[in-house]
């Protein structure tokens, strides 16, 4: 896996003069435009769109003449697993997929990215639990949040982006409320029939989630992490984040028996 950055140069990958057996890549743009050859057709792959491929196989990814860069993060696996979910994710989604930035695969990228260059990967179980995580991430993703979100009233997804997207800030109810347009009391029902959670509840998995990221960066104080996340100070941050895992940032941040992740699967 890794973060690359091509410019002006010869950038070209062919499924078919590879050595590599068994293989699957997963490629995703940060930025500029690659393009990928896939048998007979030819697709542009700009800000947010990925591609999943095998190897061996016909297709050929490169840096086009009419782009001046391509950023990306990839990753590859192999095993019986990798291609058992690599067949039912193109049967069902194709070749090329389109993720934000903050989707589960893309995040656990980046969080296993900044944990190698921390603390490395120590042997190959590691190495297999992070190709099993990151699959499991795709399938959670394609199969579940990519579906629920589009169940989602309006209404209500209006009130999960902003929830999403100002988790940092000092949002109450009536502030989430306002967003949604109904009333106190018809938001409250639709958002927990809908989410399956209270609002406040939902706000609160979105902010401890992005805490075990910042949590992982040890230059930065508790205090620090708990602003960054949308608490006013240190203390009650540590009893939410202990009510969630029943542990305190601390122990969580210290602790060798508990690996980091980066989305908790909450009930």
């Amino acid at each position: 896996m890794g973060k690359e950055y091509r410019s002006n140069e010869v950038y070209e990958w062919n499924g078919l003069k590879r050595s590599e057996n068994g293989r699957v890549i997963f490629q995703y743009t940060l930025g500029g435009k690659g393009a990928i050859r896939i048998g007979e057709n030819t697709y542009s792959l700009k800000k947010g769109e990925a591609f999943l491929v095998q190897l061996p196989s016909d297709h050929e990814y490169y840096l086009p003449d009419d782009s001046s860069h391509w950023e990306f993060v990839y990753m590859t696996v192999y095993g019986q697993e990798a291609l058992h979910y690599f067949h039912t994710l193109t049967e069902n989604y194709g070749h090329i997929l389109e993720l934000s930035i903050d989707s589960r695969p893309i995040k656990h990228i980046f969080h296993l990215l900044d944990r190698i260059q921390t603390i490395g990967i120590q042997h190959s179980y590691d190495a297999s639990a992070y190709a099993y995580s990151f699959l499991m991430e795709c399938m959670q993703y394609f199969q579940h949040d990519q579906n629920e979100g589009e169940k989602l009233p309006v209404s209500i997804a209006k009130a999960v982006n902003f929830i999403e997207q100002h988790y940092q800030e000092d949002l109450t109810l009536s502030s989430i409320v306002d967003i949604s347009g109904l009333s106190k009391y018809h938001f409250a029902r639709l958002f927990h029939k809908t989410v399956h959670d209270t609002p406040i509840k939902y706000l609160t998995k979105i902010r401890v989630n992005h805490s075990l990221d910042l949590l992982q960066k040890k230059e930065l104080s508790i205090e620090e992490v708990a602003r960054s996340v949308g608490y006013t100070n240190a203390n009650y941050f540590t009893k939410v984040f202990k009510g969630v895992l029943d542990v305190t940032p601390s122990e969580y941040r210290n602790s060798q028996s508990f690996m980091p992740v980066n989305q908790l699967f909450l009930d």
